[in-house]
C-alpha cells in the first residue's frame, strides 16, 4: 500500500463511528487487497441535484454513517449560511425501510442537531411524498429522506429538498457539495437523539403527521369524485416498501372496499426477497400483483415503488392484464384532471423525453403544458415559476413512472397518482366505458403518439457520437424529414428553412430531431461510455374502420422498422 493510501485509510478509521465499516477496511488493508481500497477512496459518493445514492459499505465512495454524517454537517452548513432563519425553521427528516436507512436518518439528526438546527424526524418509516409534503406543511428550511427508490437491495441514498418543497437544482446542489467537502475535513459533531430532544432540537413526527398528509388528500377537490363506480377491484403492492399503510387508507377513504393487496409484498423488507429487481418497470416486479388481480378478477393492479413516489398499473384487457406505459398513465390522468380542474388551474408539465401528446391534450382542454429536462427537480422547480405567471399548476409527469396531482407535493407522488387513477377508471366504470376505450377517444382526436426508449452501444473506437452528430446534421431520419434540430448542448433551436431561436432550458447533452408528421428523436450521448441512449416517437392517425388493436399493431410495426434505420445510420 503507497503512503498515500494508507494516510487516507488511516485518516478515515480514526473518524468512521460504525465498528463495522471499520473492519471491513481493515480487513480488506490485511489482505493487502490495495486495488479494492484504492477503489473506496478513489473520491467521495457525489453529491448533486438527485443527493446522494450509491452502494452501502466503508469509505468516501460508499454510502455508510460516516458519509453520512458528513454530508448532513455539509448540509447544515450550507443552509446556516443561505437561510437566516434555518435553526428555527429546521430540517424534516423521513426514511424507507431499507436496512440502514432509520440509522442513517437518525446520523442525519445527530449532525444537525449539533450545529443547533431543529429537526422534525418520522417515528418510523414514511413515503418519500409525504416528507416532500411536510417540509411544506411545517415551513422548514430543507427536508432529507434516507432512500434509494427503487434500486436494488445493495443502495442507499441521501436525497434533499429545499424549502419550497421540491427537490434542490443548481446553484444549491454545488454549494451543498462544497459545504461537505468543508466537513468531511475535520471530524464531524454529533449530539446524541436524547440530549437533542431533551434541548428541544428533535421532534418526533408520530402518527399525528401522516394523519396531515392523509387529511390534505381527503381535502383536495382534484383526487375526489361524486360520480365514480366504488365497486371495481383493485389489486395492489406496495413492492416490499413504505406504502401500503397509506394507500390502503387512501383508497379505503375514497370508498372503495374492493382492494386487494400482495400479502407477501406488503410489508417493508430491504432485502426485497420476492423481486429481482424493486423497480415496477422491470420485467417480472409486477408477476405478483397481476397474479392477485386475476384472483380476484380485480380491474387494475397497481403498484407503487418502495419510497412510494413512483406509481405503475396494469389494467384488465380481455382475459389479461396489459401493463399502461407512463406515458399512457401520464396522458389518461393529464386528460381527466384538465377536463376535471377549474379554469384557472390547468397547468400542466411534462419532459422533454416524455410524450408530446400532453401537449395537444392540454391545448384543446384550454390548458397551458410548459417542458423541461427529465427529472422532477425540473418539473416542480418550473411549475412553481410557470404558474405565477399563466395558470395555477395542475399536474405534471414523467415518463419514468413519476406524477403529481395538484400542489400537496412538488415531488413525485404515488400515492396521490394511485388515487387519481383510480378515481379515473371508476368514473369511467359508471359511464360503461374502459381504461382502453378512453384511451382510444384520446387517439382518435389527438393521434395514436408511440414510443420507445433504447440504449444503443457503440464501439469502443466509435468516434465521439456527439461531436459527430453535430458535425453531420441530417436532412431525414428513417426516411422522415428534419424539420428542426434543438441542441440543448448549445441551447439553439435550427430550423430547416435555416432560423435560430434560443432554448431556454439549462445546457444538457441532447439532440433533439423533430420529424415531419410528428416524429422525434431525442438522442443523450454518454460521457463516458460508447453509447446513445434514444427516444423515439412517432405517430398513427386512427382511420374510421381502425380498432384500437390493429393501430397498435400496426404503429409498432412502423416503430420497430424506424428504430432499426435509425440505428443502422449511426457510425458503426
Amino acid at each position: 500500500m503507497d503512503s498515500r493510501l494508507a494516510m487516507q485509510l488511516n485518516a478515515w478509521l480514526e473518524m468512521d463511528p460504525d465498528p463495522e465499516t471499520r473492519n471491513e477496511l481493515q480487513q480488506l488493508a490485511q489482505q493487502g487487497n490495495d486495488s479494492e481500497l484504492a477503489a473506496r477512496f478513489a473520491g467521495r459518493l457525489a453529491f448533486g441535484t438527485a443527493g446522494l445514492r450509491g452502494e452501502v459499505g466503508a469509505g468516501p465512495s460508499r454510502m455508510n454513517q460516516l458519509v453520512i454524517r458528513q454530508t448532513a454537517a455539509g448540509l447544515g452548513q450550507y443552509l446556516l449560511r443561505q437561510v437566516a432563519d434555518a435553526k428555527s425553521r429546521g430540517v424534516i427528516i423521513g426514511y424507507d425501510g431499507r436496512l440502514d436507512s432509520a440509522r442513517f436518518a437518525q446520523d442525519t439528526a445527530m449532525a444537525l442537531t449539533a450545529l443547533g438546527i431543529s429537526v422534525r424526524l418520522t417515528h418510523d418509516v414514511c413515503p418519500t411524498p409525504l416528507v416532500a409534503y411536510g417540509v411544506k406543511h411545517f415551513n422548514a428550511a430543507a427536508g432529507v429522506v434516507v432512500t434509494a427508490s427503487h434500486n436494488p437491495p445493495q443502495y442507499n441514498g441521501f436525497k434533499v429538498y429545499w424549502g419550497n418543497g421540491a427537490q434542490i437544482i443548481p446553484p444549491h446542489d454545488a454549494g451543498i457539495a462544497a459545504c461537505i467537502e468543508q466537513a468531511a475535513s475535520h471530524k464531524v459533531a454529533v449530539q446524541s437523539l436524547a440530549m437533542a430532544e431533551s434541548t428541544g432540537l428533535l421532534q418526533w413526527l408520530d402518527e399525528a403527521f401522516y394523519q396531515c398528509y392523509r387529511e390534505a388528500i381527503l381535502n383536495a377537490p382534484l383526487l375526489q369524485s361524486q360520480s365514480a363506480d366504488h365497486n371495481i377491484g383493485i389489486a395492489y403492492t406496495a413492492m416490499h416498501g413504505v406504502g401500503a399503510q397509506m394507500a390502503k387508507t387512501l383508497l379505503a377513504d375514497a370508498g372503495f372496499r374492493q382492494v386487494y393487496s400482495v400479502a407477501a409484498q406488503e410489508q417493508p423488507d430491504g432485502h426485497f426477497p420476492t423481486v429481482n429487481f424493486p423497480n415496477p418497470e422491470e420485467p417480472g416486479a409486477m408477476d405478483l400483483v397481476i397474479a392477485e388481480a386475476q384472483k380476484h378478477q380485480a380491474l387494475l393492479a397497481c403498484a407503487n415503488d418502495p419510497d412510494a413516489d413512483r406509481f405503475a398499473v396494469a389494467v384488465r384487457r380481455a382475459d389479461s392484464y396489459q401493463m399502461l406505459s407512463g406515458d399512457q398513465v401520464g396522458i389518461l390522468l393529464g386528460h381527466y384532471l384538465l377536463n376535471k380542474a377549474p379554469a384557472y388551474q390547468r397547468l400542466v408539465g411534462t419532459t422533454i423525453v416524455s410524450s408530446a401528446l400532453l401537449e395537444q391534450v392540454a391545448k384543446a382542454a384550454g390548458g397551458v403544458c410548459y417542458t423541461t429536462l427529465t427529472g422532477f427537480k425540473w418539473l416542480a422547480n418550473e411549475g412553481m415559476k410557470k404558474q405565477r405567471q399563466e395558470q395555477q399548476f395542475l399536474f405534471a409527469y414523467e415518463e419514468a413512472l413519476g406524477y403529481t396531482v395538484g400542489s400537496l407535493v412538488w415531488d413525485k407522488d404515488g400515492l396521490s397518482a394511485l388515487l387519481a387513477f383510480v378515481q379515473m377508471t371508476a368514473e369511467l366504470t359508471a359511464k360503461g366505458l374502459t381504461i382502453w376505450q378512453q384511451l382510444e377517444a384520446i387517439y382518435r382526436e389527438h393521434g395514436m403518439y408511440l414510443s420507445r426508449q433504447v440504449s444503443i452501444a457503440l464501439k469502443p473506437d466509435t468516434p465521439d457520437i456527439g461531436a459527430w452528430l453535430r458535425q453531420n446534421p441530417p436532412a431525414s431520419v428513417a426516411g422522415m424529414t428534419v424539420l428542426s434540430i434543438a441542441d440543448l448542448k448549445s441551447r439553439q433551436h435550427t430550423f430547416a428553412d435555416g432560423r435560430v431561436e434560443s432554448i431556454a432550458l439549462p445546457a444538457s447533452d441532447v439532440l433533439i430531431y423533430h420529424l415531419e408528421n410528428g416524429g422525434r428523436v431525442i438522442v443523450r450521448p454518454s460521457g463516458t461510455e460508447p453509447k446513445i441512449k434514444c427516444y423515439y416517437q412517432l405517430v398513427e392517425q386512427l382511420v374510421a374502420q381502425d380498432d384500437m388493436t390493429a393501430a397498435e399493431l400496426r404503429g409498432n410495426a412502423r416503430m420497430e422498422a424506424f428504430v432499426q434505420l435509425h440505428q443502422a445510420s449511426l457510425p458503426q
